[in-house]
């Protein structure tokens, strides 16, 4: 029986057996989330596009933050 709030399929399925959150608590929030939808594309939502572009958001917010954090700045955006 599959266990749906801890241990979700689309985050158990990987060919090498590691779960999702194994990996992406490791990681700051905005590439925790990049990784989690690449992870799953195509598992969770009918078009693996919209995955990728999660993906690709949570990346490019993750390098603005980076360059304002070279900046001396705060700003997410």
């Amino acid at each position: 029986m599959s266990d749906t709030v801890n241990h979700p399929s689309h985050y158990n399925s990987h060919p090498s057996g590691v779960e999702c959150i194994t990996v992406t608590e490791h990681m700051n929030f905005n590439l925790g989330n990049a990784v989690k939808y690449i992870w799953r594309v195509g598992l969770k939502s009918e078009d693996p596009i919209v995955d990728l572009e999660k993906a690709r958001w949570y990346v490019e917010r993750e390098i603005t933050r980076l360059k304002n954090v070279s900046r001396g700045t705060n700003d997410a955006e």
